[in-house]
């Protein structure tokens, strides 16, 4: 299997062309949703799981249709969609599609981690292809990245590397996480003297050399902005990282927090907004029937506000 690019290259690429570090986070709950979607939705024929999933893609497509020239890549968080069944599934991968078409590199968030044929099968279902009756193949989704669960240790995550390295695919791991209690568990220090997230950012530091590519690895951790102070040192236990940024927004980090981990050069960082960018139109206080133009000029300020911060580093 050979691939024209690893996934960090084109990543990084991607931000450089539209100057562009953040990432658009598409989480979506019925009541983000402008009142004239649900009302198109249930004039449709089919169950209420398909009318809830069918209003979903439609509010995705029009808020990617109006970032494309902004936002350099979106992150699906699966959780939401998994939570209509089938329909909700089916509206992933056809938001997965449309995404793609439009430019934008893409990630699943759905923190994965198994052993063995299990990974693999995570590999499959998210990011590549599964042999089907018939012989032939199907894409489940066929997402650029996906987030994962490192916790297992590296039975847990090498079957990941593999698939990355092969397909030209990426992982973001869990590092530092952006909420409230995540230092319960990684603040613990070590018998070393580590704290559980220094360790854990040692070994996705050593699991990227198994992606390399060429300035990031493909292998890159989840560090939120709400630790800024955190974010600073580990991007010197992880050069070669890119860091995926939660906790910008809506969970209460600005875009100077947001931008501690990048590196000197002002490079290896994506800045995740979801709830700021879907519902920039209630922000706004319209009715929700201009809400993709809405979310296209919050992401006009997040981008300014992000450079800003860059430029005062």
């Amino acid at each position: 299997m050979s691939v024209a690019k690893d996934f960090a290259t084109r990543l990084d690429e991607r931000i450089a062309a539209l100057d562009n570090p953040s990432l658009l986070g598409l989480d979506p709950r019925l009541d983000y949703l402008p009142k004239h979607l649900q009302a198109k939705a249930e004039a449709k024929n089919g169950s209420a799981p398909e009318k809830s999933a069918a209003a979903i893609l439609d509010f995705n497509c029009e808020i990617l249709e109006a970032l494309k020239d902004i936002v350099p890549a979106v992150k699906f968080q699966s959780a939401y969609y998994e939570a209509y069944g089938a329909s909700g599934k089916e509206c992933l991968r056809n938001s997965l599609k449309f995404a793609r078409q439009l430019g934008y590199l893409s990630i699943v968030d759905a923190k994965r981690n198994d052993i063995a044929s299990t990974a693999e099968a995570y590999c499959r279902a998210i990011l590549g292809q599964s042999e089907v009756i018939g012989g032939e193949s199907y894409t489940p989704l066929g997402a650029d990245a996906l987030t994962l669960n490192g916790y297992l240790g590296s039975d847990g995550i090498e079957p990941f590397l593999k698939y990355c390295r092969e397909a030209g695919k990426g992982c973001f791991i869990l590092v530092r996480t952006s909420n409230p209690s995540a230092g319960e568990l990684q603040d613990l220090i070590l018998e070393d003297g580590r704290r559980v997230y220094e360790a854990m950012g040692d070994l996705v530091a050593r699991w990227g050399t198994a992606v390399p590519g060429k300035t990031f690895s493909s292998v890159g951790a989840v560090v939120g902005a709400t630790w800024p102070r955190q974010a600073i040192a580990l991007r010197q236990r992880m050069p070669q990282q890119i860091f995926l940024i939660p906790g910008y927004g809506a969970q209460g980090g600005g875009a100077d927090d947001a931008v501690a981990g990048f590196n000197q050069y002002g490079r290896g960082g994506i800045v995740n907004a979801s709830r700021s960018l879907m519902l920039a139109w209630q922000k706004e206080g319209g009715s929700g029937l201009d809400f993709a133009a809405a979310s296209r000029r919050e992401a006009i300020r997040m981008r300014d506000d992000l450079r800003r911060a860059l430029a005062h580093r």
